[in-house]
């Protein structure tokens, strides 16, 4: 049976996808944004499209009225820019205030929706070495993992309204069109790729398409709530993703980014970039999902190799002109 949506973040890398299975699959989707024009022409087929201002719940309530879920994906970008203060204040309240705000709005109406799917991250954790971390474990005591914790924290109270509320701690998205391996692929492309800071820090991968269906899967079934992490079940240390990029480009690997000099290019955020988390996905594993995507080399083949692949003749090579080409 087909469901109604609201989705907010709907045009960044995350939502685009989620959006178009959604709406494939024959749901109603009512997309909250900032731009309805450029948001209508990037995710064709949403019933409804709502200029959003998250201040102002007064110009957008009535559209959540009779909603079955909302999936809230909006925020500020963490990598877009160098942080300062002011740029760390803008991180947190586009979460914590965006997440409350609709939150409460919800809960005003007479007919509620009957979830609420809220991004959170594996930030959440902060940098924590060689740990196994559930959804269990404790909170981190950098900057991301307070953003992370009071981003949670605002979506709460849909439990005391009787609102199934999940929290994806997302890990690092991999796709061709956005994201983490979209940054990686230009030093590959040089002959200048390798690891981000020691190595030896763990990598929460996940392939995009897996996080797609686990974002479906936590909004059908009723049982999933709470923290979620939408991690493989394999995470690899920076040294392996990078060697398994290289491996998939046919590229070296062995040019290392020191911490040090991420942190001259862009400050405080490399903190984040280079933190070590071994975050695994016991909630979804538990309640029997199952990961299409669960080693590191088979997702990397599958985004580039796959994904690129021409009809005949020489693949590699091939391959490499189309990435050459970018």
């Amino acid at each position: 049976m087909s469901k109604k949506i609201i989705v907010t973040g709907a045009t960044g890398f995350i939502g685009t996808k989620l959006c178009s299975a959604l709406i494939e699959r024959g749901d109603e989707l009512t997309v909250f944004t900032r731009n309805a024009t450029n948001a209508s022409g990037i995710i064709p087929g949403a019933k409804d499209y709502i200029e959003w201002d998250y201040h102002k719940p007064e110009q957008w309530i009535k559209f959540i009225e009779g909603k079955d879920s909302i999936i809230h994906l909006s925020g500020a970008s963490i990598t877009g820019r160098r942080w300062n203060e002011q740029y760390k204040q803008k991180i947190l309240e586009s979460r914590k205030l965006s997440t409350k705000n609709l939150v409460d709005a919800a809960g005003s109406l007479k007919e509620k929706p009957s979830s609420f799917i809220s991004a959170s991250a594996t930030g959440y954790y902060g940098d924590k070495g060689d740990i196994i971390l559930t959804e269990e474990s404790g909170i981190g005591n950098d900057f991301l993992a307070q953003v992370c914790k009071d981003w949670e924290n605002a979506s709460k109270s849909a439990d005391d309204l009787r609102i199934r509320r999940v929290n994806i701690r997302t890990g690092i998205a991999l796709g061709t069109e956005a994201g983490a391996l979209r940054q990686f692929l230009l030093p590959f492309k040089l002959f200048i790729g390798g690891p981000l800071g020691r190595g030896n820090q763990w990598f929460p991968w996940i392939h995009i398409d897996d996080l797609v269906r686990i974002f479906i899967y936590s909004l059908d079934n009723n049982l999933i709530k709470g923290a979620v992490n939408a991690v493989s079940p394999n995470p690899v240390t920076m040294t392996d993703f990078a060697r398994s990029l290289g491996k998939a480009l046919n590229r070296p690997s062995f040019f290392p980014a020191p911490k040090f000099v991420l942190k001259l290019a862009i400050g405080e955020a490399a903190d984040s970039i280079t933190a070590s988390q071994r975050a695994m996905p016991e909630k979804l594993l538990n309640s029997g999902f199952k990961f299409k995507y669960e080693n590191i080399n088979e997702a990397l083949n599958d985004l580039i190799l796959e994904n690129n692949a021409p009809p005949e003749g020489d693949q590699k090579v091939k391959l490499n002109e189309q990435i050459f080409k970018h």
